[in-house]
């Protein structure tokens, strides 16, 4: 199947190689939604590589190092300050989400279900034209080199996106079909992007056991 796909499709706009950029990414047009659904189920239960698709332009990632640490921190900075302030969660990782009504479809670096977490809970497959999308997507753009899946999450309705650039962190909120740069979380209304930059540039100069003390006594003292 992968053959197929580059037989069948042209990259447009491919990725200037850098030296300190071990990561993997093609972005190839003319893309039927047939062939996208093939390609996943070719990859099916793979953590690698990521894929996402808007109308017929397919983007195929293996992430850096770099980018799985910090995905990583992200995934376990959320998940320890849900329990600390006891909000029922579930991480659903890079799972696929897709609507062939819409032709859009991805795999974010990390979603959370948290508002509509009792429409899922249960299931062990989510159909989106029934099953609502994350409440939360995570993204992580280091290189600013990828293709803006912005109009995907939006359309698909994903109402709430964090973007970390390598540097800082922003929270983008879906108004009316559109994505606004919000101060703070409305899925984890006591979290700022501050507070999310605060926290993650604390856990560069702290071991990983401090840095938990750290984030939990942090989260105790905004009960």
């Amino acid at each position: 199947m992968a053959q197929e796909i580059a037989d069948m499709t042209t990259v447009v706009s491919p990725p200037e190689r850098k030296t300190d950029v071990p990561a993997q990414r093609i972005i190839l047009d003319g893309i039927s939604w047939g062939a996208y659904e093939r390609l996943l189920e070719d990859f099916r239960d793979r953590s690698v590589p990521h894929f996402t698709y808007d109308e017929g332009t397919l983007e195929i990632v293996s992430p850096s190092q770099k980018h799985e640490q910090l995905n990583r921190t992200i995934n376990l900075l959320v998940e320890v300050l849900a329990e600390e302030m006891g909000l029922e969660s579930a991480n659903l990782g890079s799972t696929t989400f897709k609507r062939k009504k819409f032709k859009k479809g991805f795999e974010p670096d990390t979603c959370f279900y948290f508002q509509s977490l009792g429409r899922i809970e249960g299931k062990e497959e989510l159909d989106l034209r029934f099953d609502p999308p994350p409440d939360v997507v995570i993204e992580i753009d280091i290189y600013h080199d990828s293709l803006d899946k912005f109009p995907v999450f939006a359309r698909i309705g994903v109402s709430e996106i964090w973007r970390h650039d390598g540097q800082s962190v922003q929270i983008f909120q879906l108004t009316g079909g559109e994505y606004q740069e919000r101060a703070t979380s409305s899925a984890l209304p006591f979290l700022s992007s501050g507070d999310l930059i605060q926290l993650l540039e604390a856990n560069e100069s702290r071991s990983r056991l401090e840095w938990l003390r750290l984030v939990r006594d942090w989260a105790r003292g905004r009960r």
